[in-house]
């Protein structure tokens, strides 16, 4: 069964053998089919500095075996934005304890698109607005390619431009804020049909957790009887 787990530095233990698949799959997806080469280690995994004591992971597990992941970083920590990709933001950098950013958003090649159930795309993003909501978040920061944008669209995030698009590497890259709030997130629930929150805490029953609003999915309309 699919599940999307929260793997924090209190509970890393519990994951330990989910880490070395899931930086192999970063190399496999970021390196050698994006050709993202600055991010090349000989020993096949993909970590950068930001993999740090302080970032949070999502790892989407089905069956033992994992399919997807994201990063999430606190944006008073050093992140993306702030030491790679400043000159993306028109202003400074957002340093916030309510705004995390998000990166390294991937499903492996053979679960993208399924037809059987809900994607595993929109689980994780559906996944990342609970756990913001969970802890009081308001926010994601994220420097994404600017294709990422109708996507976000049509699944109901809200995402506002930082800056302009800048051609990076070939590819047009901007910096976005997104949206973290309550009316999100129960739209995509709505969306992929859950009536429950999707995230998993194992070992994490210490930290402190906000209640999350009612999930309401609406009964499908009936047209009215032909006369």
């Amino acid at each position: 069964m699919l599940e999307i787990h929260v793997v924090r530095k209190d509970n890393r233990h519990l994951y330990q053998e989910y880490f070395d698949p899931y930086f192999r799959w970063r190399h496999e997806i970021y390196v050698k089919q994006r050709k993202w080469m600055a991010l090349d280690r000989p020993d096949g995994r993909e970590i950068d500095q930001f993999d740090t004591e302080d970032a949070v992971y999502l790892f989407a597990i089905d069956n033992g075996q994992l399919i997807g992941g994201m990063r999430a970083l606190p944006t008073l920590a050093p992140t993306l934005m702030s030491d790679i990709f400043p000159y993306l933001n028109i202003r400074e950098p957002i340093r916030r304890s309510d705004v995390y950013e998000l990166s390294r958003i991937f499903v492996i090649p053979e679960r993208r698109g399924e037809h059987a159930g809900p994607r595993v795309e929109m689980l994780l993003l559906t996944a990342i607005m609970e756990y913001g909501i969970s802890v009081g978040l308001t926010g994601f920061t994220i420097v994404l390619e600017s294709w990422w944008l109708p996507r976000f669209e049509r699944c109901g995030w809200k995402a506002h431009p930082l800056g302009l698009p800048q051609m990076i590497d070939g590819m047009s890259v901007l910096a976005v804020l997104v949206d973290c709030d309550d009316t999100t997130w129960k739209s995509l629930c709505s969306q992929i049909g859950l009536t429950r929150p999707t995230l998993t805490w194992r070992g994490l029953a210490g930290i402190n957790r906000l209640a999350l609003p009612e999930i309401s999915i609406p009964a499908p309309s009936t047209a009215p009887p032909a006369r």
